[in-house]
């Protein structure tokens, strides 16, 4: 009974804050690379490449352990476009980090709940009716989540705990806060895009997964046409050829971290609570990155904690966890009124729903 306890709750909790800590450590790790200069164009090529290196012998494995289906054109088509729309959110998401911080990264990610519930209805994957109180919910939280998100872009605030900076003067950090303004609003809209993406990244990957159903497989291509297509836009954005050379220095530091921790760690140990406690639960986590990113932004990079951060991301939590509320409730109410073999008719994509994109 006590192994049992252990291994359906306290590992998986364990898990997740572990995973929550290392998420925002990247992003962190990241912003403080940037700050010395390195090109989020290259970081994303670089990192990417990294995840597929470790990834190169999932192929090899899986087609000896496994019966697989031959990897065809349509397949490789599909993850090609599971690239492309994984490379797209990715330099927005770097983007808009560089513009703001991590704290605003973890505030607007959110928002995937919710942009999933529009578009799941969109797609006709999400069934809605208004008089069902999981729908009224999921509508709620979605509505509620959007105004947090326009709130923690559009609105910076009062300081609540601001940043020594000994070396400015008074008009010198006037002129920071006005210059910072603009920046974190470009940040937040391309926050905002980038976790627009991940929910068709989802889709396509669902597609994939019911042709070709194997994830280390599909992640080690995925991650090899991320870093091409990263490549091919990085050589026509970034001019600089010295901004390709990376140095013993926390560029490199951020890069290995990412390409490892990030799409490699993450994905395993997200799997593995998925399948031991379910989406609901891992889910549940995704707000606690906000006080983490807080914590880990302040102390580590000085960033100046603001009002309308700190509104933003409680609004964007309430919304968050009322999305998800609805969700339990209505996967109780199919369990107990239903007993029949899922399909792509009466599986929401909700039940789809990840906390991090590899």
């Amino acid at each position: 009974m006590a192994i049992r306890h252990w291994y359906k709750d306290l590992v998986p909790f364990g898990a997740m804050v572990i995973m929550e800590c290392v998420n925002v450590a990247l992003n962190t790790l990241f912003k403080a690379a940037t700050l010395k200069g390195m090109s989020y164009h290259v970081f994303v090529v670089y990192a990417y490449a990294v995840a597929a290196f470790v990834l190169l012998p999932a192929p090899f494995i899986s087609q000896r352990s496994r019966v697989l289906p031959p990897l065809s054109l349509p397949i490789l088509c599909k993850i090609g476009l599971l690239g492309l729309i994984g490379s797209s959110s990715q330099i927005m998401g770097y983007t808009g980090i560089s513009y703001s911080s991590p704290t605003l990264s973890s505030a607007i990610s959110n928002l995937v709940p919710a942009f999933t519930f529009l578009l799941a209805i969109i797609f006709r994957m999400e069934k809605v009716a208004v008089r069902s109180s999981s729908s009224q919910a999921k509508i709620l939280g979605t509505l509620v989540s959007i105004s947090g998100a326009f709130i923690v872009t559009l609105y910076l605030g009062p300081p609540i705990i601001i940043a020594h900076r000994p070396s400015l003067s008074f008009h010198q950090q006037i002129n920071t806060l006005k210059s910072l303004d603009q920046s974190w609003a470009i940040g937040g809209l391309l926050l905002i895009a980038e976790y627009i993406l991940v929910p068709l990244w989802y889709i396509v990957q669902v597609q994939i997964m019911k042709v070709y159903p194997d994830e280390l497989t599909v992640v080690f291509y995925y991650n090899l046409c991320v870093s091409i297509v990263a490549a091919v836009v990085g050589v026509i954005s970034e001019n600089n050829a010295n901004a390709w050379k990376i140095g013993l220095d926390i560029s490199l530091a951020s890069i290995l971290c990412s390409g490892f921790f990030g799409s490699c760690l993450n994905i395993a140990v997200h799997t593995y609570v998925l399948r031991i406690r379910g989406a609901v639960y891992v889910a549940m986590f995704k707000p606690l990155s906000i006080v983490i990113a807080v914590a880990m932004g302040v102390v580590f990079l000085g960033d100046t904690l603001y009002l309308g951060s700190l509104i933003g991301a409680t609004v964007i939590s309430i919304g968050f966890y009322t999305v998800m509320w609805g969700k339990a409730t209505e996967e109780v109410v199919e369990d107990v009124t239903s007993h029949q073999t899922p399909t792509t008719q009466n599986v929401p994509l909700l039940q789809c729903y990840k906390t991090d994109q590899s």
